[in-house]
């Protein structure tokens, strides 16, 4: 007897190779019908018996297409038309669409066997893919994922690659990005005014320009990296003077697997990260016996490298072609500013920051970074969400209307709601930069635009800070409604959301550098309890400090330094041995004893710098956390205190409602002076933070067994692992960010939850509601 089903699917299931996958499937069990891509998702029809569909959705189920996600799978009974065949149909596109975009993937191993190969058509072609691989988000314009709607729209098939696209024994059937080297685009070098075309000598070209030493600008997936030779130091430190970054750790790709084996110690974890369909660069501690002189300048004072694999066949094709097997490849930018990704402004301005450029034809749709994880304390931590991660939907959230949420202002991401998917974009960058404000906005565009959202309609959230880039943009938004969401309340709303417990009661530690607070000071000590449905309420909290010069203070860990130690009574003077602070440190300390130009905080972050300060870096910083990294690579080379635990931790006292900092500081004082070693000190100070803040929890949430840790200090993995496991030991369930980062990344999810319960506030400080 015939039957008939309706089947919805949603997920990751566009540009994936579903349809091509359905189709083979239903051939197989027999069944009539059809698939075709929906606004939601791919929509299958199908016609047979009853034991035949059965079979279909068990496979299904179980062995669906390697890149695809399903979220769910919805089955109906339909009424039957007679079909005789299946066929995948043209897409369809009634309303807004929900359907999830699939992230960039890597070159698939079958694509590579063929690259390799002097018989096959697309020997040695650059843009090698397949329905199982191949670019995504990069090159899709609009939805449905068809190639009419993606950047390859202006490369027609030739008669070979039409063949394939449309034979469903084919792995490129329907694969959109497919072509070859007769019908597809093409790489080119640029070098001292000439061009050398052709994808194989330009190529081959290239790779020889890294081996002799030289800085090469190369077109990727999601916009352009520079670089050069990792073993070379003469190319690592003209890469580090051109591009104005002194001292922040480089990226490295690594040839291979076994290339990068011998690079870092990869436990399971991460060697499962580094070679995952995401292809991030993870973050793994370098070995021991790796040559300094190039790794100190690659990621100095650090202890860990940033390794990748190769992912596109570009990158198989550069090695094979002899290019240095360890290559530093880094976003091709000026310090702070977004990667670039378009081929006239990349031009314009990578000038003198490169000796060559390795251009590639086809357009990248938006720019998109590589990620950045770690195999963290609780399991795989993000730390930079972008290319192979962006922009999937992280969470469901229990709002109808459209929710855009638009982060904050260093580490920028934002979240569109649909339909109550959350849609977490790629990493942005810091807002105070002209480009990467560009970026924010055109990210804000695309993703509003790609999900026709009507403005009419959407809930727009922003940071309580009223002077960041994003509010003043927020603002200006004709939204229907606007609210905000306190800084830290949304980095704990950010843990709760990635599991969607929305109404789970928990304590929550939120460590960063900076946020606005209800008081109008600047926090980054918090601890809260309550849920996301109830909203939050502070408990507990760093001493309040200064901080003398503002934001300045950031910047200069002996100015930071200055807004704390001018708490301690009798303290020594600073700036003679054997602490040895800068003069800085005399005009921040006496703006602090004025008050003058001084603006509150209770910033853990803050006291961090405090501490590196006094244990040596009294430096100004190059880059954001440096300081606080700086401490945490000392902390891991101390060998002094292995066996003592806890007892060696300096104390870190809850008094009232208020994390006093003022014995520890008193203690690292003592202990510098008297001759204690910097890495024994940030040690202690490690432990000392972590026994503090255990106790705090289990004093104030002796009725909530679960706690949250969230913020950029969480990215601390130290800290992280001694206060995880005092609180695991006390018989707490611990949560942290994986899906989003934990420092600013994630803040435009939390705000997004938050805001779908009702708990942000509009200009006049109403309660926002989602009604």
């Amino acid at each position: 007897m015939v039957t008939a089903r309706g089947i919805r699917v949603k997920g990751v299931v566009q540009g994936v190779g579903f349809r091509p996958f359905v189709f083979r499937l239903a051939a197989a069990e027999g069944l009539a019908g059809w698939v075709l891509n929906g606004e939601d998702g791919v929509e299958i029809h199908l016609e047979g018996a009853q034991p035949a569909m059965d079979a279909f959705v068990r496979e299904l189920e179980r062995r669906p297409p390697p890149a695809a996600r399903i979220a769910s799978i919805e089955i109906a009974p339909a009424t039957p038309e007679g079909f005789t065949e299946f066929t995948i149909r043209e897409s369809r596109r009634e309303n807004s669409p929900t359907v999830r975009i699939s992230p960039d993937l890597p070159v698939c191993a079958e694509c590579l066997r063929e690259m390799s190969a002097p018989e096959e058509r697309r020997f040695e072609y650059p843009y090698i893919n397949c329905t199982n691989c191949g670019p995504r988000y990069t090159i899709v314009l609009s939805l449905p994922y068809d190639r009419c709607n993606t950047t390859m729209r202006t490369w027609p098939l030739d008669g070979y690659c039409r063949h394939q696209y449309l034979d469903p024994a084919d792995r490129r059937f329907h694969a959109q990005p497919v072509a070859c080297g007769e019908c597809g685009p093409h790489y080119c070098l640029r070098i001292a005014g000439d061009v050398v075309e052709g994808d194989a000598e330009a190529i081959s070209r290239a790779a020889g320009l890294l081996r002799d030493g030289r800085i090469v600008a190369i077109k990727g997936l999601g916009g352009y990296h520079l670089v050069c030779d990792a073993r070379n130091a003469g190319a690592v430190g003209s890469l580090r003077e051109r591009k104005f970054r002194k001292e922040k750790p480089f990226a490295v790709m690594a040839k291979d697997l076994e290339v990068a084996r011998r690079l870092v110690e990869l436990g399971g974890a991460a060697e499962a990260m580094l070679t995952s369909t995401e292809r991030p660069i993870v973050l793994a501690p370098a070995k021991v016996e790796l040559d300094a002189s190039w790794t100190g300048l690659v990621a100095p004072e650090t202890g860990e490298l940033g390794v990748m694999l190769p992912y596109t066949p570009l990158h198989y094709l550069l090695f094979a072609k002899g290019a240095p097997e360890v290559l530093v490849m880094t976003s091709a930018n000026r310090s702070s500013e977004p990667i670039a990704f378009e081929d006239e402004d990349a031009l314009a301005r990578l000038e003198g920051l490169c000796d060559a450029f390795l251009i590639g034809q086809r357009p990248i749709a938006r720019r998109v970074d590589d990620s950045v994880v770690r195999a963290g304390w609780q399991g795989p931590a993000v730390l930079r969400r972008a290319r192979g991660y962006a922009p999937g939907a992280v969470a469901r959230l229990p709002v109808e209307r459209p929710v855009l949420a638009v982060g904050a202002d260093l580490k920028n991401a934002i979240t569109l709601v649909v339909n109550g998917q959350a849609f977490v974009s790629q990493h942005i960058g810091d807002l105070d930069h002209y480009e990467a404000f560009c970026a924010f906005e055109q990210t804000i565009g695309d993703l509003v635009s790609m999900y026709d959202v009507r403005w009419e309609d959407l809930l727009v959230v922003r940071d309580c800070h009223p002077e960041y880039a994003s509010t003043v943009y927020a603002e200006r938004l004709p939204a229907a409604q606007k609210g905000a969401v306190q800084h830290h309340r949304a980095h704990i709303a950010s843990v709760l959301a990635e599991r969607e417990a929305w109404r789970k009661r928990v304590i929550g530690v939120a460590f960063d550098g900076t946020g606005f607070g209800d008081d109008g000071t600047i926090w980054g000590g918090e601890i809260f309890t309550g849920s996301v449905a109830e909203g939050f309420s502070r408990v507990a909290h760093l001493r309040c400090a200064v901080l003398p010069g503002g934001d300045a203070a950031a910047r200069s860990p002996v100015q930071a330094a200055a807004g704390f130690l001018v708490q301690l009574q009798g303290a020594p003077d600073f700036c003679a041995p054997p602490f040895g602070f800068p003069a800085r440190y005399r005009q921040s300390l006496e703006l602090a004893q004025k008050g003058v130009r001084t603006f509150g905080t209770s910033s853990i972050g803050r006291l961090f710098d405090t501490v590196a300060a006094l244990a040596g870096f009294t430096r100004p910083i190059s880059f954001e956390g440096q300081a606080a990294m700086w401490l945490e690579h000392l902390a891991r080379q101390d060998q002094s205190s292995q066996d003592q635990g806890a007892a060696d931790a300096y104390p870190f006292p809850l008094i009232g409602e208020e994390l006093d900092f003022r014995p520890l500081l008193r203690q690292v004082v003592q202990d510098r002076a008297r001759g204690k070693s910097p890495a024994a000190i940030a040690r202690a100070f490690h432990r000392g933070l972590a026994q503090g803040v255990a106790e705090a929890v289990n004093s104030l949430g002796a009725l909530f067994d679960t706690v949250v840790l969230s913020g950029g200090v969480f990215q601390n993995e130290t800290l992280l692992a001694d206060l995880g496991g005092q609180l695991t030991a006390a018989g707490r369930e611990v949560w942290t960010n994986s899906a989003v980062p934990p420092n600013d990344g994630g803040i435009s999810l939390g705000q997004a939850a938050l805001a779908a319960f009702g708990q942000c506030r509009d200009c006049r400080g109403t309660v926002v509601t989602h009604a």
